[in-house]
């Protein structure tokens, strides 16, 4: 490599140390995490784990006798892959150093999820307020949980409790 040459390696290892703070979130930023299919191992070790063997999970006489016809995953099961699937992104990567505490988590589950379908799920930024504590600020995220046929499953907010830049003069001591 030329001497004037950057190392691509180096331009990731500057991405890596990186850092978002409150006030690189404003509102209406968004994005969109990878896709994951749901499978029988998913709702199978979901249900042991949780011990919740509802049989429109577990049982595929009963699912298809059931309103939906076939076996559903389960709800919770979904959000956790969302959560997930929103933490494999570079910007929650990002905010992990920052990000204080989730303070409120809420959920709407909009469809069944089938096993097979694959979701993935928008992100996008929809409030940002400030608190007492000027080193800190709350970000909420509407988290669009989206299948294969881009029908919205879940829909649900996070709010964050973040950290502020501290060279911003509302932190400054």
């Amino acid at each position: 490599m030329s001497e004037g040459a950057r190392s691509p390696l180096r331009d990731v290892e500057a991405v890596v140390s990186s850092r978002l703070y409150w006030e690189d979130l404003p509102t209406g930023t968004g994005f969109e995490t990878p896709a994951r299919s749901i499978t029988e191992a998913d709702v199978v070790g979901f249900a042991s784990l949780t011990g919740d063997f509802n049989r429109l999970h577990v049982d595929c006489e009963f699912a298809k006798e059931s309103f939906f016809g076939q076996r559903l995953a389960h709800g919770m099961l979904v959000a956790s892959v969302s959560v997930g699937l929103a933490t494999r992104t570079l910007v929650h990567q990002l905010i992990e150093n920052t990000a204080v505490a989730v303070v409120e988590n809420k959920l709407q589950f909009i469809k069944p999820t089938f096993i097979g379908d694959t979701i993935r799920v928008r992100i996008e930024v929809i409030e940002t307020r400030h608190t007492r504590n000027p080193q800190r600020g709350i970000t909420i995220f509407r988290r669009s949980t989206i299948n294969q046929r881009n029908e919205t499953v879940i829909e649900s907010t996070v709010t964050y409790l973040m950290t502020r830049r501290q060279d911003n003069p509302e932190t400054a001591s």
